[in-house]
């Protein structure tokens, strides 16, 4: 098998049968794939690694994905909003300890108030940083004219994540409503890149009836579609969800893991250029497992900048770590993680997608 992973390796282009072969590798194969990708991603982005400060702003949604956690029918959570203020707090730390970029998360609602919330915040943190700090919405599905309102009050980037691409298991684990369709997820994607986002989706990865090909086909779909960057990671199961009646599906969790970081390693060396983050639940899984999944491929850590009082209350998934430390703490450990990883934080850079400016060069 040795030998098929190299040849594998040495194309320009992987099939899906290649991508299948890649994720099945042993041990010994594996190796030879992440360095493989250790390599590209040196040659093509660099050793750096870049922050985005997380303020996970709002838990309030108006979805009911069978997996998540803060899901609109789970009644065990404390509903909460940050205020303005405290939005800012978090950014003028990210500001004054030269992060250079933020995002800010929430439950997907799009109501009026909730749009133009957003649109006076964006402007705020413009204003007080003097537009020095880049900001990446992950607020999900909008219509054009609230993307582009966003965009003009200075949003920079936009991760929508499509969670799987197969339609079929897509609607596995959605209700079978309007608000939970996957052409429409499709279109906000589509509609995204119109407006002149960096654009980022993602996956997760080991979900109840998912396969092999399944997830070949989700590398095959960020490059299709082109995306700038990519968030994903083991899929992690929460007991207040429909999904966790699957639970005796899963495949254990180490295994969830190594998965994970082989499609890292996998996309990088598919798409060389985009920004590829280090999630938190890998970390959940490994106490390592950010800095694993930066030594093969990715370049992007989401250090959590929301007030510790609500982090309890944002559980996508169980056991998630890092809630009860300050952002302090948190920065100092990400340091010396990053460090031993052997790469370096690039302070005060934006960190922008590669990939995206090349592509805008070539549009232009």
């Amino acid at each position: 098998m040795v030998e098929v992973v190299k040849n594998i390796l040495q194309k320009d282009h992987l099939s899906k049968d290649d991508i299948i072969k890649l994720l099945s590798a042993d041990i010994e194969d594996t190796k030879i794939l992440f360095e493989k990708a250790r390599e590209t991603k040196l040659k093509f982005t660099g050793n750096k690694v870049y922050f985005r400060g997380l303020i996970e702003f709002s838990n309030y949604c108006s979805k009911n994905c069978y997996y998540c956690g803060i899901r609109a029918g789970n009644k065990r959570y404390k509903r909460y909003q940050l205020s303005d203020e405290e939005v800012l707090d978090a950014t003028d730390y990210a500001f004054k300890n030269q992060y250079a970029s933020i995002v800010l998360q929430s439950g997907e609602r799009s109501t009026k108030t909730f749009v133009a919330k957003v649109e006076s915040l964006l402007k705020k943190i413009h204003k007080q940083t003097k537009g020095k700090i880049h900001v990446t919405l992950s607020l999900g599905e909008q219509t054009s004219e609230t993307y582009r309102r966003w965009f003009s009050a200075g949003a920079h980037r936009y991760l929508l994540r499509i969670e799987v691409s197969n339609r079929v298991l897509y609607e596995k684990l959605h209700p079978s409503n309007s608000k939970h369709d996957y052409l429409k997820r499709l279109e906000a994607l589509k509609t995204l890149r119109d407006t002149g986002y960096q654009v980022g989706t993602g996956v997760m990865i080991g979900l109840p009836f998912q396969s092999l090909s399944d997830l070949a086909d989700d590398l095959i779909f960020f490059c299709d579609f082109d995306v700038d960057m990519v968030g994903m990671g083991p899929y992690l199961e929460h007991e207040d969800t429909p999904l966790f009646r699957y639970k005796d599906l899963l495949v254990p969790q180490l295994e969830r893991f190594r998965l994970s970081l082989k499609m890292v390693a996998i996309l990088r060396i598919m798409m060389k250029d985009i920004n590829i983050a280090a999630t938190t639940a890998m970390q959940t899984i490994d106490p390592q497992g950010r800095e694993k999944a930066l030594m093969v491929g990715a370049n992007v850590i989401m250090p959590n900048l929301t007030p510790v009082r609500y982090r309890n209350d944002y559980l996508l998934y169980e056991n998630k770590p890092c809630i009860d430390e300050d952002a302090e703490v948190c920065k100092s450990c990400l340091e010396s993680r990053i460090a031993m990883s052997g790469n370096e934080i690039g302070y005060g850079e934006w960190g922008d997608s590669i990939h995206f400016k090349l592509r805008s060069t070539n549009d232009g």
